[in-house]
């Protein structure tokens, strides 16, 4: 049944009674419903529907609307509209405060009856008026949030209204969304209405051809119908509001560009004026005041940051509602949540009054109502109401008088409701949407939901509009899903046909699917006999075909050289879209992601191409291959590291060459499943569980040892005393059995556990067994005994694994809670609970050293943990099913992990590690430096203390005390006999580098010195003090040369290799270069907004890098000053830079102790090191280009190999590494103008099966 419109009792007072009197002017008039009513007039069916709702008596154009659109007499409701007017003033005030008028929108836009209230716009309203009277095609971008649809709706269709000098008025006014199929819902509004003037068409968030039309065709014929506006035969204009982050989708429509490049405005920020005026003034129609100083803390917070205003019209919105009196105070605002947080608390406050059982269903109802981004910003979704209430919004029907008949009294309406009144959700008569996308923004549950199930939620979208496509076409069987969108489907939404959040159209779509892929697969034998007639004559026809064409090309080579050069600019075209296809996909599917840096660059080397190779090839995966017909359930080590083990479904247990990926050996054909493997210690020996049987093998004959007596269930997990002695089994049954690996024998059976025993795990000595099971337990046992020691409790869910770390202390377990516990196992008590998995945890393994702890699960993901602090290290991506086994190998950074995706993958868990760990320093290293030779590296450290390194041994050759301060800089003599030092007081001293003893001091001050730098040549001498003021010493005469007046606080400083020249960063964010000679500046450099704390300058003297605190590296041109590259890898400060000695190789240390190394040519990072637990505050090349050292708050020096791959290196590591080149189905998807060559071809034949 239906929601109908709230009953109003005309008695109750002038506005009830004006709202009773238009309503039965509706009835009369066949009762039309509200969106064909907002078809014909200039309002939204929203507020044609508030207009007769008795809240309030609407304006005089929005009741003439509704008259006109119910064909009553306008003159007459003009009349009674002004008689409402005068008996709502008699009647004085309503009681109730919560339904007075507001001043502030909050967050949903102004409409086009709400001009009296739409302040601060007045000169952007102008400038659009003055565009669109001038052009018959306009267009309006601006960020969410920054006020196009009040622009439009508030500011520009109320002046289109009035009559403009030498301009007739407008025919018509017609405004629209999109919608999923712009075409067919507005193919009428495109017929100009009768009349003098235009008809104009004022489409408001146009960026829904792209977020809800994926029918491709139509959006192309719906924006062609606007574009053709251009013609005024037609006598429409037309107005676009967009979104301004689809900027760039809007240019690849030929004529839709060239109308943004003649009539484009972009809504910019407010003035402080403006912002002042769009505060106070609706506040002062109301006979409110705000207080001075909330007016300025909100202009304060706002200025200039995009997509506030919906923010700020919501935080003032509540303000107003914990005003004192007449006026809103600036404890009202803080009272509210602020800008930044009244959004949150108001949805927050809203769902967690909700009561339990309707809290889901407010989160199916908002999740419905997004589209999730797929490079670009999450947008808000329309929707159906009777869809949000479980319908497919198709099976309610019209009551005749306009009322939504569907799911009144619903939970889920009743929830709607409660998001309606808390203006988080705008109802129109049988639609629903987020108010404004900063719902999305600023609600951080909301955006947590979003990120947790944001493939399932983009799986639902497909699955919607493929349902709906369904049942428009008849429900013909060429719509329903097939292959790998019924899968998918299939597995996001399991038992579909009674899946919550799923309508009844879209259970039934699934249900025809699945029918229809049955039906195809009982099919597909009876068509592949015929196929095989064909198979030879086609051969034989495509052979002629290829050799016609290889003839024809080469009798028209010649006379088609044009043509190359056309089709060479089309493969650095295509190499930088696969390139940039590869970056989109690199976190989210990695195996494609690298493939298709290979196929760009083999498409053509461009620099786009060069930084994806770049960026697969330093992924950790080292190779990948298939290991079973189906999933694979289990897989092992051996304790060499030369061998793996699997098993699957399929009941066979396979060896596999670790390094190569190749088949060893099949150990068995077991006709049921195999659950699970293991080596023996001495790695000998093989055990493998199959339904109720457990059989040892021998690994190098491929024979069985030994079968041991049979459970009465089906084994799921094995493991090997660390004497190899013992082997303990665990049943579905609930029992673990402790069985003699030399006899068979089973020498006892642990008995505890209710239903299925899912791991077993030895501690360190093997005395003491960890279990977990479905009963939501993990139970340790003593093995020599067979008495239970303890149960340890917390999982809210079935525990899948346990895993002891090697030293016994720690136990690790996972669960179905989609948590991991780090257990204390001698007191029995929980260290740690860590989250990160979306999904259930099935999985766990520590490495050999205990320093990490891997998992895997359902979400597809291994994680790495750092086990002391319980911290993710990394994620490891790349499996397409869940995680179903991890595995370490002896070296502790070798991973093995397998997965229901039919693969086993081999990771290195340390790609980047340093090549020597220098430590000895006692503090943290600030400075390191490289003799000339590159024998000798310095380090310095901020206790004063300076020590050199043997650059090869890594070894101390000598330790420099001067524990007067920091040491900021040092040089080597040519003859590398001598070492010059400075600290922050201004001491230079120089250093015997054989003896390590002082052999002179000079320039010695009090005065502290903030950086310092000495020139390549040792003479002259570079310190910052005061902050602004640097001068440079002669360091033989001791004295101050030079005094250079910089005009803000300086942080860094260096020379060039020629000497020549001086570079300072400031904490302005800029740069400038001196010449040395003189003082005098020779440039500025302006760049990064924040300040800059590291700077060097190239080999050549060309280009400089400044590090900045916001995480960037720019690269100026030393020639022009202009910018040449901006590099970044959203991290932290950047503490440190340093060119290589040829300049190709950019190094920058973190604080987020990761140095990255660029490409200085490209601009694309090249590689990150990880090792320093600390901020990285010192980088230094080799002479040589092919060491890297660095020093950082963890008093640690790493030297590093920087012989980073050639492309073709990358290239065959990524080939290696995958295993098989591009599908048939990714081919199509990514390569549907392109030969199958060119990518990883020596592994096509894996590909294609």
């Amino acid at each position: 049944m239906g929601r109908r419109e709230k009953p109003i009792d005309p008695a109750a007072g002038p506005v009830e009674r004006f709202a009773h009197e238009l309503r039965a002017l509706r009835r009369g008039a066949g009762a039309p419903t509200y969106r064909a009513m907002a078809a014909d007039s200039a309002y939204s069916a929203t507020t044609l529907a508030y207009a007769v709702a008795g809240e309030k008596l609407p304006s005089l154009p929005v009741a003439l609307a509704y008259v006109k659109a119910c064909g009553g007499d306008p003159g007459w409701w003009e009349r009674r509209w002004r008689e409402a007017r005068v008996e709502e003033a008699a009647h004085g005030p309503r009681d109730d405060a919560q339904d007075a008028d507001p001043p502030y929108r909050g967050l949903a836009r102004f409409d086009t009856g709400d001009q009296e209230r739409f302040f601060g716009r007045d000169r952007l309203t102008a400038e659009l008026v003055s565009l669109a009277r001038e052009h018959r095609v306009t267009t309006v971008f601006g960020p969410s949030g920054s006020g196009k649809s009040s622009l439009l709706r508030a500011g520009l269709i109320p002046c289109l209204r009035q009559p403009a000098s030498g301009a007739p008025r407008p025919a018509a006014i017609r405004v629209l969304t999109p919608g999923p199929r712009p075409v067919r819902t507005h193919e009428r509004l495109f017929a100009p209405a009768p009349g003098d003037g235009d008809t104009w068409l004022v489409v408001d968030q146009f960026e829904e051809v792209f977020t809800l039309c994926h029918d491709a065709g139509e959006r192309q014929e719906f924006i062609d119908r606007l574009v053709s506006a251009r013609t005024p035969v037609l006598r429409l204009r037309v107005v676009l509001g967009v979104r301004a982050d689809f900027y760039g989708r809007c240019l690849q429509h030929r004529g839709l560009a060239d109308a943004i490049r003649e009539a484009n405005l972009p809504v910019v920020p407010m003035s402080p004026a403006e912002l002042r005026e769009a505060i106070v003034r609706p506040a002062a129609a109301h006979g409110l005041i705000v207080e001075r100083a909330l007016t300025a803390r909100l202009i304060e917070e706002t200025l200039d940051e995009p997509g506030c205003l919906p923010l700020t019209s919501h935080a003032l919105l509540e303000t107003w509602r914990r005003r004192q009196g007449r006026t809103l105070t600036m404890a009202a605002y803080e009272a509210s949540g602020r800008v930044t947080g009244a959004l949150a608390r108001t949805a927050e406050d809203l769902y967690t009054q909700l009561p339990e059982d309707q809290r889901e269903s407010a989160r199916r109802i908002l999740l419905r109502l997004i589209t999730p981004g797929d490079g670009v910003p999450d947008t808000r979704r329309p929707v159906r109401r009777a869809e949000l209430d479980g319908g497919d919004g198709r099976d309610g029907r019209d009551s005749g008088d306009g009322t939504d008949t569907v799911g009144a009294a619903t939970p889920a309406a009743r929830v709607l409701d409660r998001l309606a009144r808390a203006r988080l959700v705008t109802l129109d008569h049988d639609t629903a949407e987020l108010t404004h996308e900063a719902v999305i923004t600023g609600w951080p549950r909301l955006r947590a939901w979003i990120d947790e199930d944001r493939e399932r939620l983009r799986c639902h979208r497909r699955l919607t509009e493929a349902a709906e496509a369904w049942r428009e076409l008849g429900r013909d069987a060429g719509a329903l899903y097939r292959g790998t969108r019924l899968a998918t489907a299939d597995e996001h939404f399991p038992k579909a046909r009674t899946h919550p959040e799923l309508t009844p159209l879209e259970r039934d779509f699934l249900a025809a699917s699945t029918a229809a892929r049955d039906q195809e697969q009982r099919a597909a034998a009876r068509v592949t006999r015929r196929l095989r007639r064909f198979t030879a004559a086609l051969s034989a026809l495509l052979a002629l075909v290829l050799a016609a064409t290889l003839i024809a090309w080469q009798q028209s080579r010649d006379s088609d050289r044009e043509r190359d050069r056309a089709r060479a600019a089309q493969r650095v075209a295509q190499s930088r879209q696969l390139a940039a296809q590869s970056a989109a996909l690199l976190d989210s599917d990695p195996d494609l992601a690298a493939l298709l840096a290979v196929r760009a660059h083999r498409t053509a080397p461009t620099p786009e191409a060069a930084g994806s190779l770049y960026a697969a090839a330093e992924l950790p995966l080292r190779r990948r291959f298939t290991a079973a017909e189906g999933p694979v359930l289990s897989v092992a080590v051996s304790p060499s590291g030369r061998t793996l083990a699997t098993s699957g479904y399929d009941g066979v247990v396979r060896l596999w060459d670790a390094t190569t990926g190749r088949l060893r050996a099949d150990l068995s054909s077991e006709t049921g499943d195999v659950h699970s493997v293991a080596f023996s210690p001495d790695g000998r020996t093989l055990a493998a569980s199959g339904d109720t049987r457990v059989r040892l093998w021998n690994v190098t004959t491929g024979t069985v040892r030994r079968a041991f007596p049979r459970h009465t269930d089906a084994v799921f997990t094995l493991a090997f005393s660390p004497d190899g002695r013992t082997l303990a089994s665990g049943s579905d049954d609930g029992t673990v059995r402790l069985s003699d690996t030399a006899t068979g024998r089973t020498r006892a059976t642990l008995t505890g556990h209710e239903g299925e025993v899912s791991k077993v795990a030895f501690g360190r000595g093997g005395r003491t067994l960890a279990t977990s099971g479905a009963d939501r337990t993990v139970r340790l046992w003593d093995t020599a005994t067979g008495e239970p020691r303890g149960t340890l409790r917390g999982h809210r869910g079935e525990v899948s694994a346990v895993a002891f770390s090697p030293d016994g202390r720690t136990l690790a377990s996972t669960g179905y809670d989609r948590t991991v516990r780090l257990w204390d196992a001698a007191r029995r008590r929980t260290r740690a609970v860590l989250r990160g998995h979306t999904g259930e945890v099935s999985t766990v393994a520590f490495s050999p050293d205990g320093r990490t702890l891997a998992t895997g699960g359902a979400d597809r993901t291994v994680r790495l943990w750092n086990p002391a602090d319980g911290r993710t290290r990394t994620v490891l991506t790349g499996h397409t099913a869940p995680v179903s086994g991890v595995a370490f190998g002896p070296d502790g950074h070798t991973l093995a992990t397998s997965g229901y995706d039919r693969t086993v993958r081999r990771w290195d868990t340390a790609p980047q590690t340093p090549r020597t760990t220098l430590t000895g320093q006692g503090a943290p290293v600030s400075l390191a430096a490289y003799s000339p030779d590159g024998r000798i590296l310095v380090t310095g450290g901020t206790d004063g203390s300076v020590r050199l390194w043997n650059a090869a041994t890594g070894r101390t050759r000598a330790t420099l005390t001067d524990r007067t301060g920091p040491v900021l800089a040092v040089s080597f003599s040519r003859d590398e006999h001598t070492l010059t030092t400075v600290n922050d007081t201004q001491r230079v001293r120089r250093w015997d580098v054989a003896t390590g003893r002082p052999r002179s001091t000079s320039v010695d001050s009090a005065e502290a010195v903030v950086a310092a730098a000495i020139s390549p040549d040792g003479r002259t001498l570079a310190v910052v003090t005061g902050q602004r003021t640097v001068r440079l010493w002669g360091v033989a005469a001791g004295r101050a040369r030079t005094e250079l007046d910089h005009p803000g606080a300086v942080l860094a400083l260096t020379f060039s290799r020629d000497g020549r020249t001086l570079a300072t960063g400031s904490a302005d964010g800029s740069v400038r270069l001196w010449d040395v000679g003189s003082g005098t500046p020779r440039a500025t450099l302006t760049g990064p907004a924040d300040a800059v704390g590291a700077v060097a300058v190239s080999p050549d003297g060309r280009t400089v890098a400044a590090g900045s605190d916001d995480g960037t590296v720019r690269l100026w041109d030393t020639a022009t000053g202009r910018t040449r590259a901006t590099l970044t890898d959203r991290t932290g400060q950047v503490l440190a830079v340093a060119f290589s000695p040829e300049g190709r190789t950019l190094a920058g240390g973190g604080a987020d102790g990761t140095v990255r190394l660029w490409d200085t040519a490209t601009g694309h990072l090249r590689a990150r090191l990880s090792g320093h637990t600390e901020s990285v505050r010192a980088v230094a090349f080799s002479p040589d280009g092919r060491t890297l050292a660095t020093g950082g708050e963890d008093a640690r020096a790493r030297l590093w190999r920087t012989d980073l791959p050639t492309p073709a290196g990358a290239v065959r590591r990524i080939c290696h590494a995958v295993g098989r080149d591009l599908t048939r189905q990714e081919r199509a998807s990514y390569l549907p103008d392109q030969r199958r060559g060119r990518g990883c071809q020596q592994l096509s034949a894996v590909a294609s099966r």
